[in-house]
């Protein structure tokens, strides 16, 4: 049977930021715990949060690292039950959020964060008791604030995932200004991980033909304005369109996603420093050509629509076409660039087999075809 459940209630302007304290109202949230990042801080984006959030009693974490880990949670939990906060408001990207939707478990939940995780059957135990939350993106990338998951290294350094309806946020402030100031390297990362959500998603053979709708056209909305968001930071068109593509592939993701994300997630908890839209977007590729053999994608020509999407005309360009993306967009070119070689690998393969998005590729991939995949990527 398949679930099509559809979302949250999301806020999508310029200076929607400013809705913040009427959100907190609407859902409850009195005395909220705000979660975000050093650099979101150091970018004077913070700043707006908290000066909609005037005249509540507010307490900051800022030391969200950039794979959210369960030490950063278990800090985080201490000092919203210090402070005595009911609620949170993650401002950042991907790991403010995934970090804020970790602490909505921990604070209200018992035991190790790991007992919450998707591969150890811990869905379930993820209550209504979680804490509210209202997520406030400030890249366009993971697109978390529209999800049901997050992704957090816990304490034996496996990057696990956690995915309940009950961690969806209440609310989601889209305001593109608030990317204006992105770094291009930045921008590229985090709009190459919503163009791999878009495209994932619509490849997963779950029968879900809302998601496949709008992740195709997040797709087209992604891959005809990266460039020009990551040339100039300051185009506020581009910017509009990236974040829309960033919260189409996350809307869509219910879906499922596949070979890509298990890669990028085991890798991620091999070496915490690389940033996992960086590895979706090399790793893309590699996955695209091994599923280009699923039955599903083949009869359902996924390839060619996508291609057409992109203004490409063939299935048989994607790979290539992304390659010569990452290239523009100032992206590494393969693993090796990044200090990434082979000695890692049989511990990635095992990581990626056991991910919770290697059930949901298309065509199921082995440790050869995933050793196959990494020798591609180097």
């Amino acid at each position: 049977m398949a679930l099509i459940q559809y979302l949250t209630q999301i806020q999508f302007e310029f200076g929607a930021v400013r809705l913040l304290a009427a959100e907190c109202e609407r859902v409850g949230i009195r005395r909220p715990l705000v979660v975000t990042d050093p650099g979101v801080r150091a970018a004077g984006v913070l700043q707006k949060a908290l000066d909609a959030l005037a005249g509540l009693p507010v307490a900051v974490f800022d030391q969200t690292p950039s794979n959210p880990t369960e030490a950063a949670v278990r800090e985080a939990v201490a000092l919203y039950h210090a402070q005595r906060c009911d609620g949170l408001v993650a401002v950042g990207g991907g790991s403010a959020i995934d970090c804020a939707k970790g602490i909505a478990i921990a604070a209200t939940h018992e035991g190790p964060l790991t007992t919450y995780a998707t591969i150890e059957g811990g869905s379930p135990r993820i209550s209504e008791r979680v804490a509210p939350l209202i997520a406030v993106p400030t890249t366009s990338g993971t697109g978390s604030e529209v999800a049901r998951g997050a992704i957090i290294i816990v304490d034996d350094h496996r990057k696990l995932g956690f995915h309940s309806w009950n961690l969806m946020p209440r609310a989601a402030l889209c305001d593109p200004e608030l990317t204006l100031g992105l770094p291009a390297g930045l921008t590229a990362a985090t709009g190459m991980d919503a163009i791999a959500h878009c495209m994932e998603t619509f490849m997963s053979a779950a029968f879900n033909p809302p998601a496949d709708g709008i992740a195709l056209d997040g797709l087209e909305r992604g891959w005809a304005h990266i460039e020009r968001a990551t040339r100039n930071g300051q185009d506020r068109e581009a910017r509009l369109q990236l974040m829309s593509a960033s919260m189409q592939g996350a809307m869509a993701f219910q879906k499922g996603l596949g070979c890509v994300h298990s890669l990028s997630h085991s890798l991620g908890g091999v070496n915490p420093r690389l940033h996992h839209g960086t590895l979706n977007a090399l790793f893309l590729p590699a996955v695209l050509r091994f599923n280009a053999g699923a039955e599903s994608v083949q009869r359902e020509r996924r390839l060619e629509r996508m291609a057409h999407a992109m203004g490409l005309g063939s299935g048989t360009d994607l790979p290539q076409a992304l390659r010569e993306m990452n290239a523009r967009l100032g992206l590494p070119t393969g693993l090796a660039a990044l200090g990434v070689g082979p000695e890692v690998f049989d511990a990635v393969v095992r990581g990626a087999l056991a991910d919770h998005c290697h059930k949901t590729n298309p065509r199921l991939a082995s440790a050869d075809d995933y050793l196959e995949m990494l020798e591609s990527s180097l």
